[in-house]
């Protein structure tokens, strides 16, 4: 007779302990330690599988056959970039976003062109019914016989329906929902999100179904359940943006058949998500000619570059404490930047309260974007405007030289393409490329040395 034991685990980290503690002691997380019912089997207990285990032979690694792997596209070109060049039979894609931001919109409109390409694929709806599903189907155009729509939790139940159909993709909204018949413990828990995924990540590898599954996110803007959901994956992709605008970024942050940090950027409109083929140009369609404070980066998003504004407010403190904040920056880093300014500048800004902000919400976190953020900063305090088709590009070191940054060339390719006339880098990417016709490099080896052009 099985034996019912309780013990309490973290559903942020996964921690188990056997009693109730107000702080995790593995993550330091408060009031995070939920309890859960573990029933324990005396003698074997009976596998959650169906068929025959393969016994796989180790081989040495010289005779492993390299073979590159197939790919599926669909007609989302920023969709197919973001994933590495389309979507991996047997892959399971992790995607997380806010409520509301449209998860189920991208998932529901990709089955719908996989579909239309004569790919059977089977979705599953944990959180609504097939009714409600029908009805975003119908505003988003969805008819295809090649889609099949089923409700249902139980993953026992989605097992048998995905050996009945055999799709060759499989999308399950969400993983949360869904729960495993041998586990006790509620859906949504972290011994029921890590079960459910390691059987859906078995079905990926053993029938060759590519899996997408959506994954709630916490008020941090993590995905929920236990870190180790992210690590079983093959890639994980977080859909991005305000719910209030248009504009939704779908950002790669882990991606084992291609780079990672690519992003792509979509517009909501009623009829579903259209692509946003050129961003430099939608970042900087708003931006204000002339004004002080405003910067323009040439920053790369994993293999593409994107021209963003970079907005700087300086105004004098009322406080003993000068407020510090960054939308889209890091904070430390733009703090860092200041006290360089300070020391190697001679610029007083320890009585000036900062604001910076990355326009269009993209969040930026490379070193190359350092001299922009500095200038921009520069320009809100001396109160002057740098050049319109000035763009700055270079990593700025603490004793306040500028570094050399990489993929040089693409950069100065896009600025060119949207009209920019002179890039301010560093002088050691100067040299040994082609510069596009039509606009202007020049080499900086200090700041003091790019506040002199900027600002001449």
């Amino acid at each position: 007779m099985a034996k019912r034991k309780s013990k309490f685990m973290c559903r942020s980290c996964g921690y188990e302990s056997p009693k109730w503690m107000g702080r995790c002691p593995g993550c330091g997380e408060w009031n995070t330690m939920d309890e859960e019912v573990e029933i324990v089997q005396k003698g074997p207990r009976a596998a959650f599988q169906h068929g025959e285990k393969v016994k796989q032979k180790a081989l040495p690694i010289s005779a492993v056959e390299m073979v590159e792997e197939p790919r599926v596209k669909t007609e989302l070109n920023e969709l197919n970039r973001v994933l590495g060049g389309g979507i991996v039979p047997g892959s399971l894609v992790l995607i997380g976003g806010d409520p509301g931001i449209g998860k189920s919109t991208l998932l529901l409109q990709v089955s719908s062109l996989l579909a239309n390409q004569q790919q059977r694929v089977l979705y599953i709806s944990g959180e609504e019914s097939i009714r409600q599903t029908k009805l975003r189907a119908e505003r988003l155009g969805v008819k295809s016989d090649e889609l099949y729509i089923y409700a249902e939790t139980d993953l026992g139940m989605i097992h048998e329906t995905v050996d009945e159909v055999k799709p060759k993709f499989l999308v399950v909204d969400s993983i949360q929902t869904v729960h495993h018949p041998e586990v006790t413990s509620a859906p949504g828990s972290v011994s029921q999100v890590r079960e459910c995924t390691a059987e859906l990540m078995r079905i990926a590898k053993t029938q060759n179904i590519a899996i997408f599954i959506v994954g709630h996110v916490t008020k941090e803007g993590q995905i929920a359940g236990p870190r180790l959901l992210e690590h079983m994956v093959d890639a994980v992709l977080y859909f991005e943006g305000e719910r209030h605008h248009t504009y939704r970024i779908l950002r790669s942050v882990k991606n084992r058949f291609g780079s990672t940090n690519e992003i792509a950027i979509f517009e909501m409109l009623q009829s579903g998500l259209k692509e946003v083929l050129n961003p430099s140009e939608l970042f900087l369609r708003e931006r204000s000619q002339g004004g002080a404070g405003s910067t323009i980066v040439a920053s790369m998003e994993g293999t593409r570059p994107i021209l963003v504004e970079i907005q700087a407010l300086i105004t004098p403190s009322s406080f003993n404490y000068p407020k510090r904040m960054a939308t889209g920056l890091d904070q430390n880093r733009v703090s860092l930047l200041m006290a360089v300014l300070e020391k190697r500048a001679g610029m007083l800004l320890q009585t000036q309260d900062a604001y910076i902000k990355v326009a269009g919400g993209v969040k930026l976190d490379e070193p190359a974007i350092d001299l922009a953020v500095l200038l921009s900063i520069v320009s809100s305090y001396r109160d002057t405007a740098v050049g319109v088709g000035d763009c700055f590009i270079g990593e700025v070191g603490l004793t306040g030289e500028v570094r050399r940054v990489s993929r040089i060339e693409q950069r100065v390719t896009e600025a060119a393409k949207l009209g920019f006339e002179r890039i301010i880098m560093p002088s050691s990417n100067m040299g040994g490329w082609d510069v596009p016709s039509g606009i202007q490099v020049v080499g900086v080896e200090t700041i003091s040395e790019a506040l002199g052009i900027a600002f001449k």
